[in-house]
């Protein structure tokens, strides 16, 4: 029997066990795929298993006609969460969860003394507050999220987002980045956060530097881990106490995890 002449809900079952990229793709064949394809057990299957927790807590109320449409919705743009402190995508193409920390969920040291940092909105920032550096120096940043919130059985990574405006200290300065699952492994890396690459110095000649995210930010790679989906902790941290400079002009959105080798999720077309 050819696919053509298969009942909608035996396709159903078989797109089902496929990709939402595959689902896109084999809606073309036929009217009876193209139906399957708008099946609510369809897109069920690559929702997460928790979607209507993570809906119930969105800051602004999340409205959607069918699983199809929810899964592009979260998909499309960043769902804002627990009183904008952070947010939650899926990867267009896999269905893998996004999650970015704001700043407001971030342990920032001197974050409360206004002569070190104040909280200032951004028109380019998702979230209605970020941390904008004054003068500190010492920096240390820290942020933690729970594996059970994530992918299970994929391999993540942790993302410092920012940028710098106006930025004094930074431009000679190694910073230490850390990801460290608690009781378990761990990655530390030395990088500039300086974006310009024009003044090379031998303390930071060929360290990693960040990269433009393409949404008005910068971005820089903290470090890796794998999830296998049993219950951790995820612990993020940048780190320069042994500077001896003063430092301004750093901006910071948050800490953003996704899964490896994944860019940026504006802009992803499935077709």
């Amino acid at each position: 029997m050819e696919f053509q002449g298969l009942p909608e809900g035996c396709v159903a079952t078989i797109l089902a066990l496929t990709t939402p990229t595959d689902v896109c793709r084999l809606s073309l064949v036929s009217k009876v795929f193209r139906s399957a394809a708008e099946s609510d057990a369809v897109w069920k299957r690559f929702l997460p298993s928790d979607y209507h927790s993570i809906v119930s807590q969105a800051s602004v109320p999340l409205h959607y006609a069918s699983n199809k449409s929810l899964y592009f919705a979260l998909a499309d743009d960043p769902l804002i969460l627990d009183h904008a402190t952070k947010s939650f995508q899926l990867h267009k193409k896999s269905g893998k969860k996004y999650y970015m920390l704001a700043a407001r969920a971030l342990n920032i040291a001197c974050a409360d003394i206004e002569e070190h940092w104040s909280w200032i909105s951004d028109p380019n920032s998702r979230f209605p507050e970020v941390a904008q550096l004054r003068w500190v120096l010492w920096l240390e940043i820290r942020g933690v999220i729970n594996t059970r919130a994530l992918s299970p059985n994929t391999h993540y990574a942790a993302y410092l987002v920012f940028k710098m405006i106006d930025a004094q200290g930074f431009c000679n300065l190694p910073v230490e980045l850390s990801v460290n699952i608690l009781g378990g492994h761990g990655s530390t890396k030395i990088v500039c956060l300086d974006p310009n690459r024009e003044t090379p110095n031998n303390r930071i000649m060929g360290l990693q530097r960040p990269n433009e995210r393409g949404d008005g930010w910068l971005e820089i790679e903290m470090g890796e881990f794998f999830n296998p989906g049993l219950e951790d902790e995820v612990h993020m941290s940048v780190f320069e106490i042994r500077g001896d400079n003063w430092k301004r002009g750093l901006f910071v959105e948050g800490i953003e995890v996704r899964p490896r080798n994944e860019k940026y999720a504006t802009g992803i077309c499935l077709m």
